[in-house]
């Protein structure tokens, strides 16, 4: 089995729920997808690195961080550059908070993110895609370049193209429908 099959397979089995759920868009919905329960998990995470640099490498895109909004984004940035630890050029991981700290330096965008970084994006699950947007636009305002978006998952429910449309290009690892494929 191949590894994007071992990680639809780990999505299906811990991620997938069945319903009624109130969607961080606010739609309401019959599945949800808690990706964190995959993205947190020692197997998700050493599955998700390695796929996801294989994708960036795969699509020629220079990065030099890797961050999106919290929480969702957080363990997918982190897998990634923890399998970067030892590429020639590894990646940096950082997060976008969803408003300002209130004390210290009061900072939107927290780790080791560099005004002239080239950014790639992280979400965990895109529907509408406003999350990657809210945190492409923190990004911008520090001064990063972005190089791309890539989600875990694509419900398929109009995020890709809201992304696409605002002139960003896009990738998911897998897609809602793989993952139900999977559903024991």
């Amino acid at each position: 089995m191949s590894r994007r099959n071992d990680l639809l397979r780990l999505l299906a089995d811990k991620s997938v729920r069945t319903g009624n759920f109130v969607l961080a868009s606010g739609k309401s919905s019959t599945l949800y997808v808690d990706a964190r329960l995959t993205t947190m998990s020692p197997e998700g995470l050493s599955m998700i690195g390695p796929l996801a640099l294989e994708t960036i490498k795969d699509c020629r895109w220079e990065v030099d961080a890797v961050g999106g909004l919290t929480l969702g984004a957080d363990p997918i940035a982190c897998a990634i550059s923890y399998a970067s630890a030892k590429l020639n050029t590894p990646v940096r991981a950082f997060t976008v908070r969803k408003e300002p700290k209130s004390h210290g330096t009061g900072s939107l965008i927290e780790g080791p993110f560099r005004s002239g970084d080239r950014v790639l994006i992280v979400e965990d699950v895109i529907t509408t895609g406003s999350s990657a947007l809210k945190a492409i636009s923190a990004v911008e305002a520090a001064g990063g370049q972005i190089t791309g978006v890539l989600a875990l998952v694509d419900r398929e429910e109009g995020g890709r193209e809201a992304i696409s449309t605002a002139g960003y290009t896009i990738l998911a690892l897998v897609r809602l429908k793989e993952i139900l494929d999977f559903r024991s």
